[in-house]
């Protein structure tokens, strides 16, 4: 099998409300949390929408080489609207940034994991509200870099 690109890499949990993003080290090893973004929904169609920049200008300031996003698949392994709506924002990002690649990866349960992992440490409402995009971005990058290592 093909050995792991060393590289900096973004993970991204696309909401309706707001996008999460981690990072991880250059060796892959470990996801943390970078920053929330208010999505951009007033844009025009021909436009790029305010956090769709800022995700190019993170991934220009980080020297970043892949951004991993997170596919919402039902439990049943259905793609449903709100995998349509990430797939469509994935692919308008991978537009902006290219030659920078953007994968999707399933990242079902994501949000519930990262709200469970923030109450366990006691974060609680407005406060959870405020960091479980980015503890989410975490849980799926996270779990993409682990996957990544088992096959290399």
């Amino acid at each position: 099998m093909s050995e792991f690109a060393r590289g900096v890499r973004l993970g991204v949990d696309v909401g309706q409300v707001r996008v999460g993003v981690s990072i991880c080290d250059p060796d892959g090893i470990l996801a943390t949390p970078l920053v929330t973004l208010a999505r951009d929904l007033t844009s025009a169609d021909d436009t790029v929408p305010g956090d769709v920049a800022e995700l190019r200008r993170l991934v220009a300031e980080h020297a970043v080489v892949e951004v991993v996003v997170g596919l919402p698949v039902n439990l049943a392994g259905k793609h449903g609207p709100a995998a349509v709506h990430a797939r469509s924002y994935a692919d308008r990002l991978a537009d902006v940034i290219a030659p920078v690649p953007v994968t999707l990866t399933d990242e079902r349960m994501s949000t519930v994991v990262a709200s469970r992992r923030l109450a366990e440490r006691g974060v609680r409402g407005k406060r959870q509200r405020a960091v479980v995009d980015q503890a989410a971005a975490v849980e799926i990058l996270q779990s993409w870099l682990e996957a990544q290592r088992r096959r290399t």
